[in-house]
């Protein structure tokens, strides 16, 4: 950021020289007669060079501004994508364990209506179908709390832009 500074000032400080060269040549009284081919064009070739060469430093300086502008906007996007994909690694680890957790829920209900339509009720059983849907229900409410972590997450910037402004 402060060599986007630099070059913005050094950019600020090329285009006052070349208006203040303009300036000069503005300014300086013109001779009813032409002065000599050799004596003027020394001095008009001497300006147009300096002219020049403040123009090209300034296109340098401009390209350098661009370049550096676009290396701080590609570090922003770097940021974003690695955080993106850790949200997105940690969204699937939670997908995993809910549909591990579900699936033990289904087996220990399909286990418990198996006994039930037997007529063998066992407390066991319904101790572990309740234990599988307890932790059912921790699996959703840690995935809820993980989209809330992330919509928090993407709302933080606009509210520390608003408390700002």
């Amino acid at each position: 950021m402060q060599e986007i500074t630099e070059l913005e000032k050094r950019i600020a400080a090329a285009l006052d020289r070349i208006g203040k060269g303009v300036d000069r040549l503005v300014s300086q009284p013109r001779a009813a007669a032409p002065v000599s081919g050799s004596a003027a064009a020394p001095a008009d070739t001497v300006l147009r060079a300096q002219l020049e060469e403040e123009k090209s430093l300034t296109a340098q300086l401009q390209a350098r501004l661009r370049a550096a502008r676009d290396r701080e906007a590609k570090g922003d996007l770097q940021e974003k994508v690695d955080r993106l994909t850790q949200d997105l690694d940690m969204q699937g680890l939670e997908l995993q364990r809910m549909r591990r957790v579900n699936a033990s829920l289904r087996e220990q209900l399909e286990t418990l209506r198996s006994a039930q339509a037997a007529g063998l009720t066992e407390p066991g059983l319904i101790n572990r179908a309740m234990q599988a849907e307890l932790e059912a229900l921790r699996a959703m409410r840690l995935t809820e709390m993980a989209e809330m972590d992330e919509i928090l997450a993407a709302l933080e910037p606009h509210l520390t832009e608003a408390r700002n402004a």
